[in-house]
This record gives structure tokens, sequence and C-alpha cells, in this order.
């Protein structure tokens, strides 16, 4: 496993990967190269609040498959924050996508994403088909979407949270804990699951300094969306999807990606399967999970 970054226009990407690239920085003149070997490249695109350690139990058992490459989104892990005027928009991502997969080489691509990550996946693949070859999606599927009645006050509470991230910005700032452990409890408390599961994301989201341990994570990741798209949006890209698709969802996870107006059955070719564990199934159940990713790779061959 190799600690890469990826300078895009405005900011780079902290990352982990299964290669070592031949200078510091993957660049426009200094590009992923990748064995012409016939594996396919993963691209790991994590959740809201977690970084690229998230997938750590998966990369082991799958790099004799497959490139891998997993990417810590703005503002999350090791990657800087956004510019101090801008926020976390959901189309953002997008973009940075965008410029994160013309740094890599023109094979057969599968983005892996959980949760948000997944959403952004979905998306990407709706408006640049000829870029993704598949898609594992693991409990996530379609964009947030709601009413457009629920619109007016979706923007007043947006620009509320906006004013409440002003107003205390700098004592979220100070904000320490007292030991790694401490702050491992408060991740476990959080989502459920053991120390041994989350400490190689914990340890990827925190650092240290005289005054103590303090999460890495930009706080304006926890302002509230200013808008989001309907319902009849959300189907719209789904539908545009061409390539298949692999959902993976957890047992005791989001129980509405296995209903309908999830995002299922708006897509045109997909699979959807069930694995032990939560909303981090992946976590929970590794083997399983990567049982099916290989399995699904097994058709790009």
């Amino acid at each position: 496993m190799f600690e890469t970054n990826f300078q895009l226009a405005e900011l780079s990407l902290a990352g982990l990967s299964s290669f070592a690239h031949s200078g510091d920085v993957v660049h426009p003149a200094s590009p992923v190269v990748l064995p012409d070997d016939g594996r396919p490249l993963l691209l790991f695109l994590h959740g809201w609040q977690d970084n690229a350690a998230s997938f750590d139990a998966l990369f082991p058992q799958l790099s004799p498959a497959c490139h891998w490459i997993a990417v810590d989104w703005p503002g999350h892990g090791w990657s800087p924050s956004r510019s101090a005027d801008n926020y976390y928009h959901f189309f953002d991502y997008l973009d940075d996508l965008n410029q994160l997969l013309a740094l890599l080489p023109e094979r057969n691509t599968v983005l892996v994403g959980h949760s948000l990550g997944a959403l952004v996946s979905g998306c990407y693949a709706a408006a640049y088909p000829e870029r993704v070859t598949g898609l594992v999606l693991i409990e996530g599927l379609a964009p947030l979407s709601e009413a457009p009645d629920q619109a007016v006050e979706r923007l007043r509470q947006g620009l509320k949270g906006r004013e409440r991230y002003r107003e205390f910005a700098q004592r979220f700032a100070e904000r320490r804990m007292g030991s790694f452990e401490e702050a491992l409890a408060l991740r476990c408390a959080v989502n459920q699951l053991t120390s041994s599961q989350l400490t190689p994301l914990v340890t990827r989201a925190i650092c240290q300094d005289e005054h103590g341990w303090y999460w890495r994570h930009d706080n304006r990741l926890r302002c509230d969306s200013l808008y989001r798209m309907s319902e009849a949006h959300a189907k719209t890209l789904m539908q545009a999807v061409p390539c298949p698709v692999l959902s993976i969802i957890g047992s005791s996870g989001f129980t509405r990606l296995k209903q309908p107006e999830g995002g299922f059955d708006w897509l045109r070719q997909a699979e959807q399967v069930e694995v032990a564990g939560g909303h981090h199934c992946h976590l929970e159940s590794p083997q399983a999970v990567c049982d099916q990713i290989i399995k699904f790779l097994s058709q790009f061959k």
C-alpha cells in the first residue's frame, strides 16, 4: 500500500494506492501509468466524514484481482479543506471525481463507492458513461432527494446551519480529545462498530498537537445542504447509467435502499446483494463484500 497525492486544479487529494507512482504527486504532466496486465482499476470513494482507510480491510483480498486507488475527499482524512469561501456542495464532488479520472489511464475503471461515494459514483456514471466500466455501490444508490414543496424549508435550514457554523467556528476548531483511545471510542459509539474495525479509519481521521487530539475533517461538512434535487431528477440520473451495477446493502443498513424508491429499480442492469452488517457493512463483513466484488469483476475480463 502506498500513499499517493493527486493534484487537481484548485486543490489536491490525498489517497492510498496498490502501486507506487514515479513522482511525489500525480498531475497532468505526470499521470498514473499502470502495467498492461488486463486487471481493472478500482477507484474507491468513501462516505461522509470517513476517509480512504474506510476500505482498508478490502485491499489485501482485492489486490490480486485489480489495481486500486482510494482517495480522501476534500476536507476528509489527509486531503486539505475547500477554500474558506466554499462549502461542500454535492455536485462539487462530481467535479473532483472528473478531474481525478483525467489523471488515470483509460482502461476498465470500476467505481466503488460507499454512502456519499456511492451517490457521487452513480451520478458521474450517468454524466460520463464512457469513463466508467462498472459501479459497486455500498449502502448508497440514488442521490438524496425530497419533494419540491420542501425547497423553502431546506433553504432556510441550510442558511441557519451556516450561521451556526460561523458563530461557533472557533469553538469547533478548539475541540480536543485526550487520547487516540478516546477518539476511537467516540467513533465506535457513533457507528456501533468495534475498535478493530474502525482503527484504520480513525488513525487517518485524527491528528495530535500540543493540546491533544483533534479530528482532521472540516467542520463545514456538518452544514446542511441548501437544496436537494427532486425524485424526478434523481430517477432521471439513475436511468441514464448504462453500465453494470452491483448494489451491496447491509442486513441492518438503510431500509430505503431495499425499496423501489431507493433507486435500484431505476437502474438498467443491476444486481443487489445483502451482507451481514449495517451502514458500514464493508467493515463488518469484508470477506463477503470482497467475494461479491471479485465475482462482479469477472465479467470485465
